[in-house]
């Protein structure tokens, strides 16, 4: 009888056999629940090429991926076998991993839908019978509890359609949720009377309202920014500082995009009258590239 040399001769020989379309068949008619057989069509099954076991495990776990048509859609049949002496106590949750990678893979082609993969255990270890639920959620502390959180839908905040009223009796994350529900509103001057009520709670730390401040300014909008800060920093005396510091910073921002929209506007009406280029550089002082960048 020939020596089998692979560092792994359980995942060879398993392999050799599964990996044939009729001996999957027959595995899959045997050992797949009738509940979800009755959804596969054995007929239809096709080898995919792929392992989603990482190579340090590999000494362990060997697996065969099939994919197959079901009522639902394409769907995938998984089997991974357990070939060390003593069983994975989580193996279950790495069941499920390995389940989420394929469906991984499966989008990663294009599809919209997640497909339905069927994971399934083959084991010959040692200690008989299998030892460890394969049902992933008994692998928690509190299993009752895995069960409501991961059978139910995940817990959502929807901040666009909770009610301001609502939101300003949030304390502490009041600030954060009114101006994230209105960021993209045309005028923030709109919820100005309520920043201002929020920032007299003192709740926030000077870090939380300086990344807010910015936020505020680099993804809101309003007219006139630089005159938002200016009212909020009139109407906020323990915060005024901070907000002044934002609008003249604001207003020197704004005084400069001014220049450069004069400069540019100069350098084009120049151009355009025929003025030689290198003139018009010497006299604006822009570069070649900069005036290529605005597109003269």
């Amino acid at each position: 009888m020939e020596k089998v040399t692979t560092s792994t001769p359980h995942d060879a020989v398993f392999k050799q056999f599964l990996c044939h379309p009729d001996t999957a068949r027959d595995f899959f008619e045997i050992y797949l629940p009738p509940a979800l057989r009755q959804f596969c069509d054995l007929s239809t099954l096709k080898l995919e090429p792929a392992s989603f076991i990482k190579k340090d495990l590999r000494a362990y776990h060997s697996d065969v991926i099939w994919s197959v048509n079901t009522s639902a859609g394409n769907g995938y049949i998984y089997v991974v076998i357990e070939h060390q002496s003593s069983p994975d106590e989580l193996m279950a949750f790495r069941l499920l991993r390995y389940a989420m990678d394929v469906m991984q893979r499966h989008l990663d082609k294009g599809y919209k839908a997640l497909p339905l993969v069927m994971p399934m255990l083959f084991y010959h270890g040692i200690d008989s019978p299998y030892p460890h639920s394969l049902c992933w959620l008994d692998e928690f502390t509190d299993p009752i509890l895995a069960r409501q959180l991961y059978s139910d839908p995940f817990p959502l905040v929807d901040i666009t359609i909770t009610p301001d009223e609502e939101i300003m009796q949030h304390r502490r994350v009041a600030l954060l949720e009114l101006v994230q529900k209105h960021i993209h509103q045309r005028d923030l001057m709109m919820i100005a009377e309520q920043l201002v009520s929020l920032l007299a709670l003192g709740y926030t730390t000077e870090t939380q309202r300086e990344t807010l401040f910015n936020y505020m300014a680099r993804c809101g909008d309003a007219p006139d920014f630089s005159h938002f800060f200016r009212y909020l920093a009139r109407r906020s005396p323990l915060h005024k500082e901070e907000l002044m510091t934002i609008a003249e910073r604001l207003h020197e921002a704004g005084r400069n995009e001014g220049r450069l929209e004069e400069a540019l506007r100069i350098a084009r009406t120049m151009l355009e009258n025929g003025i030689e280029r290198e003139a018009v550089l010497k006299i604006t002082g822009f570069s070649s590239e900069a005036l290529r960048a605005h597109g003269l």
